[in-house]
């Protein structure tokens, strides 16, 4: 497994790589950890736990327990020559250790750009010509099980190649846990890809031999000699199922279940205290105006936002909510004890209740959704009272949460336990609000706050847009958004 711990750094900086690294130590499998590239994931436009340049990111590199450098999101920044961007490229090409990339939404010159600048991967593949696309670039791509609608298509696209790219390999990337119990991460999309009649030997080259080939291991890969002894038994090609799995020649696994413990290690106290936030009132989530009606900036659409704008109403010094809309707020909970920042959505469903979580990509800065203050308020209240974690409230009363001491991001109880209460929050939610997929779904409450893509966002800097170097550090406007 190749692991960028950067959500554990930009929680808790460099003390947040140094666990992850001993936490890989002793495992029971191979688990080889990244150097985040991107903490914060766009400096200036969000604040998160830590601040690595291009000094903090080459002493990780020089690290022999650091095995590349992870996905570079700061896409627009390096194309814009920024000098912090350029020179954390430099330090990963400096390293020999390849740099990993995340290149959603870039075409054209910015794609070949992106590429030329030293990024060598890829998993941010929106479709089909995507795909073919990055593969004429010379990018190594990483298919993920996240995004499974697309998967069928990305299937079709290989097929009508006549063979498998050698640069083709797999990934998962935000599995939910329920998702991971119930269905598995990175057999789940081998299954999906055989399902979608990609032959069985092109699809498991891709998770084997083209995956260790591309992050240059020759000693993984092969079962042959000479090669390390990583091997898994399984009863059934098209299932994938795992009999048995033997890393470093010993069996470490059989029939689902783990023969060798993991080490317990310690946890220090940076990881398990990390919400540092005054406890909230409903007024946070108010948003101040002069009236009776103001012209405001609103954030329209999940998935893909853009910036649209409105003329609301004004009662009491705050604006009045329309019907057709829903708040977000964002708490720095690093801190940094700066203002929640507010903003009204467009287009994102019908809501009766509220939800907060400290798992919002890529700061994690504790997020709320829903209408009414004094639910949301509820919500943010209730995680901050567990350390992190999810939560979901209607009629000012809460109705599940789950909680995630470990960095606000991650339980200390068994895989079955959290599984079970995630697919409780999930229901919970889907109670109180009406999806539209494939945009408007439960998981793009996760990802709302990912600043570091093309379109606005909120973050605990404001309404941010870093693809048009725009900051509104609120809502209301005079004039009109240009």
């Amino acid at each position: 497994m190749i692991w960028n711990p950067h959500e554990l750094a930009n929680v808790a900086g460099m003390q947040g790589v140094d666990y992850a690294c001993l936490a890989a130590q002793g495992l029971p499998l191979r688990l080889l950890p990244l150097a985040p590239t991107c903490v914060p994931s766009a400096p200036g436009f969000e604040a998160s736990g830590g601040d690595f340049g291009p000094q903090q990111v080459a002493e990780l590199l020089a690290r022999t327990d650091i095995h590349g450098a992870a996905e570079l999101m700061t896409m627009q920044s390096l194309l814009n020559g920024d000098p912090r961007v350029q020179g954390i490229v430099a330090a990963g090409l400096a390293s020999g250790k390849r740099v990993c990339g995340h290149g959603r939404g870039l075409t054209g010159g910015d794609l070949a750009a992106y590429v030329a600048a030293g990024v060598e991967t890829d998993h941010e593949l929106t479709s089909a010509a995507d795909l073919i696309a990055r593969l004429e670039a010379g990018l190594t791509i990483e298919l993920r099980g996240s995004h499974e609608h697309l998967l069928p298509e990305f299937a079709r696209a290989l097929i009508s190649l006549g063979h498998l790219p050698q640069t083709v390999t797999l990934c998962t990337d935000d599995v939910f846990p329920d998702d991971l119990l119930a269905k598995g991460g990175l057999n789940h999309v081998m299954r999906i890809l055989m399902e979608n009649d990609v032959p069985a030997a092109w699809v498991y080259r891709a998770a084997t031999f083209n995956a260790a080939n591309r992050i240059g291991r020759p000693d993984l890969g092969l079962v042959a000699p000479g090669k390390r002894a990583d091997i898994v038994l399984v009863s059934d090609l098209g299932k994938v199922s795992a009999t048995h799995v033997f890393a470093d020649g010993r069996l470490t696994a059989e029939k689902g279940r783990l023969v060798r413990p993991a080490p317990t290690i310690s946890v220090p106290s940076g990881i398990t205290q990390s919400v540092r936030t005054k406890a909230f009132n409903p007024a946070d989530f108010e948003i101040s105006a002069k009236g009776p009606v103001a012209h405001i900036a609103t954030l329209s659409k999940p998935r893909f936002p853009e910036w649209g704008q409105r003329q609301v109403a004004v009662q009491n010094g705050k604006l009045v909510l329309p019907d057709d809309m829903i708040r977000m707020a964002i708490r720095n909970r690093h801190g940094q004890n700066t203002p929640t920042r507010v903003a009204f959505l467009e287009h994102w469903g019908t809501w009766r209740g509220a939800f907060a979580t400290t798992v919002s990509h890529d700061s994690h800065n504790l997020t709320v959704f829903g209408r009414n203050p004094e639910d949301m308020a509820a919500a943010a209240n209730a995680v901050r009272q567990t350390q992190g974690g999810l939560a979901v409230v209607s009629g000012g009363r809460v109705i599940t949460s789950l909680a995630l001491p470990l960095a606000g991001l991650i339980s200390d109880k068994p895989i079955e336990d959290v599984a079970s209460n995630f697919t409780e929050i999930r229901a919970a939610v889907d109670t109180l609000v009406d999806w539209q997929p494939p945009y408007l779904v439960f998981k793009a409450l996760f990802g709302a706050s990912l600043v570091c893509n093309a379109g606005p966002r909120l973050s605990d800097v404001g309404l941010v847009d870093v693809f048009e170097n725009r900051i509104l550090e609120g809502c209301v406007i005079t004039g009109t958004l240009t």
